[in-house]
């Protein structure tokens, strides 16, 4: 046992090997010795308490799995990444990347004291949100707007203010579960109204929507379900039959469009996404959507609708608990400001320059890249592919974004434990495995970050060779 402890190396000697010289440059320095004498700890107590003898690695294969083990427990869990998946809103990476402009915005609030409350004009106490509504209703025909923590938050309000005690109209094939078991019927439940769910799960008449009506109807509701799709034998009403049916029995319409798309994406591609303003066109007295979807702006829900509907929403009691903050506020407004020029956002707000980034151009990157990564010693292979991308976070679950990436097929390690390595890196790397080869997908991956993906192949080098010998 002696012996097995004198073989582990000293904190100082792995200090200077090169993956953990390379933490401390992306890390505290602190942090890295810590880690180190923590692991050694922990090594050095399972050797005294083993049953049999262990095996002592080398000081270079110890260095790269404390180093690991440094990037998966002691850093902070949340951190930068770069996303090789092919999925543009991956939920379990933050969805949508945020534009230059609202990560500029936020520094400046955050730095100091802002006029969050305050009219700089007449010195009084003013609407938090009055200038993110006022963008919101100019760019979607809205008379009013109204921003909380999230869609689910939205929901929740909008039917509280507007529905509790009574009965609100869904369309069983409508009824969603999302991320995180959030259920609407649940949130329905929660918030003091009623649900009464008409039709089938594949089909839905305005019959059966007028069927159901009744003196304790508040809403008919309309649920976008974007994160699956019913095909086949189906039948739904439409908005427009939805809206009607509601004025002709002086009631309301709840259109929950979730993913909330400002511009219609049939310019990339994808049909069948309602946009918030079509939705306000055709007469929804309320809609409702996620900030950090498909408008590619921080975790939001967002209110919109007519005035005297949004008035009554903003003050229920519920409201405060629910208010976003100044950095949420900066950060919306700055990506809103974008959309003012349709044709500049296809490029400044990052999620639709991703959408609008020609094939050829993923190609061209995809070509120059693989020769690079082919000659990594842990690369047994890599070449350009053609593939394909999705949008994720509930959005066009059933379509497809053509892409271009690199197919790696590793030596001395196997697929999933390549994909582990790139995920225990710094930067850490998240890709996907598709016929027994890893696939970085560049639809997910921008330029400025071509260099970084190169190295964290290349860095793959020493554990590939230390399996091999």
């Amino acid at each position: 046992m002696s012996n097995l402890l004198r073989n582990i190396p000293s904190v100082s000697e792995l200090l200077e090997s090169p993956p953990l010289k390379r933490l401390s440059d992306s890390v505290s320095r602190n942090v890295v010795v810590s880690g180190v004498r923590n692991f050694l700890g922990g090594m050095r107590d399972e050797v005294r308490s083993a049953a049999a003898d262990v095996t002592v690695p080398s000081a270079g294969e110890l260095a790269e799995r404390i180093a690991r083990w440094i990037m998966t427990e002691e850093n902070p869990p949340l951190r930068p990444v770069i996303n090789a998946t092919g999925v543009l809103l991956h939920t379990g990476l933050g969805r949508a990347p945020l534009a230059k402009e609202a990560v500029e915005d936020i520094a400046a609030i955050a730095r100091g004291y802002s006029s969050l409350e305050v009219d700089l004009a007449t010195g009084e106490r003013s609407n938090r949100a009055r200038s993110v509504e006022r963008l919101l209703t100019e760019l979607t025909g809205a008379q009013a707007a109204a921003v909380v923590n999230n869609n689910a938050g939205a929901t929740m309000l909008t039917l509280a203010a507007l529905a509790a005690g009574k009965e609100v109209v869904v369309s069983r094939g409508q009824l969603v579960e999302i991320g995180g078991s959030y259920r609407l019927p649940d949130v329905m439940a929660a918030s003091g109204a009623t649900l009464r769910e008409v039709g089938t799960t594949n089909k839905t008449r305005i019959g059966d929507y007028e069927a159901a009506l009744s003196e304790q109807t508040a809403a008919l509701m309309r649920v976008h379900t974007s994160n699956y799709k019913i095909v086949g034998f189906t039948e739904s009403a439409s908005l427009e039959e939805l809206v009607a049916l509601a004025k002709k029995h002086k009631t309301h319409v709840i259109d929950d469009i979730g993913s909330g798309a400002i511009v219609d994406l049939a310019q990339f591609g994808l049909a069948d996404e309602p946009t918030v303003g079509g939705s306000i066109a055709a007469g929804a007295d309320v809609v409702l959507l996620s900030g950090d979807k498909l408008l590619g702006g921080p975790q939001c829900g967002i209110i919109l609708g007519r005035r005297a509907l949004v008035e009554r929403i903003v003050q229920h009691p519920m409201m405060r608990a629910l208010r976003v903050d100044k950095i949420t506020l900066a950060a919306l407004a700055a990506t809103l400001r974008l959309y003012r020029d349709p044709d500049a956002c296809r490029q400044s707000v990052p999620l639709l320059s991703m959408l609008s980034t020609p094939l050829e151009n993923l190609k061209n990157r995809a070509e120059r890249l693989a020769p690079q990564m082919a000659v990594a010693g842990a690369v047994a292979s890599a070449e350009a592919i053609e593939c394909e991308a999705c949008l994720g976070g509930g959005s066009a679950p059933a379509q497809r974004v053509a892409s271009f990436g690199i197919a790696i097929t590793p030596k001395g390690m196997s697929t999933v434990q390549m994909i582990k390595a790139l995920r225990s890196g710094a930067p850490s790397v998240f890709a996907r495995i598709q016929n027994d080869r890893l696939i970085l997908d560049l639809r997910t991956v921008v330029p400025a970050e071509d260099m970084a993906l190169v190295q964290a192949v290349e860095r793959l080098t020493q554990p590939a060779e230390a399996a091999q010998g």
